[in-house]
């Protein structure tokens, strides 16, 4: 799915929308996002080294995950993170990368979802984490 498609399920928006394209397939979620350099994330960290912060990271990884729960996500709904365990950052990402996100969810008891996931460059682990999030406003 491109970022239109992307923006039927979620509720983000430039320039919190963190997706270029997703895919759900086998029950796992597959999300794709070029960091071009120009992000308003990148302006300050670092201005002469600039890395994507984890926390963006993170978020990348949520927003992917969400397109698991398409038909659970209805008009009015927001996913939000609630928890966040096991992060490991392992590798830097840079401008001019293209970040591949894999997820699948864990565990469910709606409105509450766990997850796991993976962000990756150049096949290169650069994150892993578990983490959960609810979707509100039902």
């Amino acid at each position: 799915m491109n970022k239109e498609e992307i923006m039927k399920i979620l509720p983000h928006r430039e320039d919190m929308l963190l997706l270029d394209e997703a895919e759900s397939k086998d029950g796992q979620a597959v999300g794709k996002y070029f960091v071009r350099g120009d992000e308003f994330f990148l302006r300050g960290h670092f201005p002469e080294n600039p890395i994507v912060p984890g926390v963006i990271l993170c978020e990348i990884l949520a927003q992917s995950c969400c397109v698991l729960l398409q038909d659970k996500m209805k008009e009015g709904t927001t996913p939000v993170y609630t928890g966040l365990n096991k992060v490991k950052f392992r590798n830097p990402v840079r401008p001019g990368d293209t970040i591949i996100t894999n997820c699948s969810i864990t565990r469910a008891k709606h409105p509450f979802y766990f997850a796991e996931g993976t962000v990756k460059v150049d096949d290169k682990l650069c994150v892993s984490a578990e983490f959960s999030f609810a979707i509100t406003g039902e």
